[in-house]
């Protein structure tokens, strides 16, 4: 029995620690439903930079959910998001030495087992590289999905 409690403890206390490949800057948020109490339903934009990959930087909007529950971290964001990924500056890689699938990005959305993973995915054929936005969930996966592209050019500056 002991042996039980401390390893639900234990999970518990895993479930909890955010381990993600790259932190993303939350850029802002825009509310988008009232709430009396707790916070406000919001829509945030956060942006991070391919760790591996210098000149690309991904942007990601994402649902949060507000109320008393969201305020104090126990709330689960819905399945909604959107993804854009953009060449900001010479790209640095060389593709041929890249994982052809990796993750890039993982954030937290629920208290329990659920996260808005991206991984790239490297289209060698295409010179181009593909990130892919899922939401997972490891009781049943869930299918909401976004996608971006960057081909690989040489950089021209802006």
């Amino acid at each position: 029995m002991r042996t039980l409690l401390v390893s639900a403890c234990l999970g518990l206390l895993s479930a909890l620690v955010l381990v993600s490949p790259a932190r993303a800057d939350d850029i802002d948020c825009v509310s988008t439903t009232f709430r009396v109490m707790g916070a406000n339903d919001k829509v945030c934009v956060s942006g991070f930079d391919d760790e591996k990959v210098g000149g690309v930087t991904c942007y990601i909007a994402q649902a949060r959910t507000g109320g008393m529950s969201g305020m104090v971290g126990l709330a689960e964001d819905p399945s909604r998001f959107s993804l854009s990924c953009i060449q900001t500056g010479p790209i640095t890689a060389d593709l041929a030495k890249l994982k052809s699938r990796e993750k890039v990005y993982s954030e937290k959305t629920s208290v329990f087992f659920k996260h808005t993973k991206v991984y790239r995915i490297v289209d060698t054929k295409r010179q181009t590289l593909v990130y892919l936005a899922i939401s997972d969930k490891i009781i049943d996966g869930s299918p909401f999905n976004a996608v971006a592209s960057v081909p690989v050019k040489p950089w021209t500056g802006r």
